[in-house]
């Protein structure tokens, strides 16, 4: 059972027409139309930079953002790939995650602001992103290194991370995926049940977020839908899912799939929860940041 705080909040997402984002190809053809008219700000909130050291380096044209602890050495390295449907900016609840990285776990969070779709393809995309968690990786430090998306930001880490395998066979310490979009084709058969139940998504939008972003490649392709690609090699995963997220059928596919291949998988599938909970103000959300932190602090461990 959900706690009243977090049937509060679905209840205001549907007010709020949270939905409207997805609810039509059009909806979000017009919302990148004026994007690209207004581009949004991914900048980080600047009470940001009175707990951590921040700074900005461009990889080619990707603004790569680097937030450490003040005054101390970090613990650990994240590399952060945020959501959004491959078509929105970091927002606020991605910064205040990253804050609770920095501040209660000493990690140095790397937080790509990736091109987005319809100009940041998967096959511009993923090879960069592959890059800096290849960087993240070999550049040394304290503790361990740990890839953390949420949503479309998930299905991106999980594609760098099966590429960077293919290309070294390097991994990362832990994979964290929150609510993670791991096939863009929108065609699992149980997402037309929970649909209904979702505050936050609809699939006709979803369906033209991931066209947009798969460019010329097929839906198919593992760079756009790494659901459909190899998990065999890859490092241990933590997922976190909830019954009222229309995408909770990738997370359940990633389950089988990757134990299938043997891979470790810790899975959080949370009864009454919308699409990203573990960044909501709410009781569950705050349990599963305290579980990233955990897990984070134990990567620096065991590194």
């Amino acid at each position: 059972m959900p706690s009243l705080r977090s049937r509060a909040l679905s209840v205001a997402l549907i007010a709020a027409g949270r939905r409207r984002r997805f609810v039509s190809a059009e909806a979000v053809r017009t919302r990148v139309a004026e994007s690209a008219r207004r581009p949004a700000s991914h900048l980080p909130p600047r009470s940001l930079g009175r707990i951590a050291e921040v700074s900005r380096t461009f990889v080619g044209a990707w603004p790569v953002y680097d937030v450490s602890p003040r005054g101390a050495e970090p613990a650990a390295r994240v590399l952060f790939v945020h959501g959004g449907g491959y078509v929105g900016e970091l927002v606020r609840q991605h910064w205040s995650l990253i804050r609770t990285l920095v501040t209660r776990a000493g990690a140095r969070v790397v937080v790509p602001a990736y091109v987005l779709a319809p100009r940041g393809t998967a096959d511009r995309t993923v090879p960069v992103a592959a890059d800096l968690l290849s960087g993240l990786i070999a550049g040394g430090g304290a503790g361990g290194a740990v890839l953390i998306g949420d949503s479309a930001g998930a299905g991106l880490a999980l594609a760098a991370a099966q590429r960077l395998r293919d290309r070294t066979g390097a991994q990362p310490s832990r994979i964290v995926l929150i609510s993670p979009w791991l096939d863009v084709s929108m065609s699992h058969p149980d997402q037309a049940a929970i649909e209904a139940d979702d505050p936050m998504l609809a699939r006709p939008g979803l369906r033209e977020a991931g066209r947009l972003y798969a460019g010329n490649l097929s839906a198919d392709d593992p760079r756009v839908s790494p659901l459909r690609g190899s998990f065999a090699g890859l490092a241990p995963l933590t997922v976190f899912t909830g019954t009222r997220d229309l995408l909770t059928t990738d997370s359940r596919e990633l389950l089988r799939r990757a134990r299938a291949d043997g891979v470790e998988v810790e899975f959080h599938e949370e009864q009454g929860l919308p699409h990203g909970y573990p960044l909501l103000p709410v009781p569950e959300g705050r349990a599963a940041r305290d579980r990233i932190v955990e897990l984070i602090r134990r990567a620096a461990a065991e590194a």
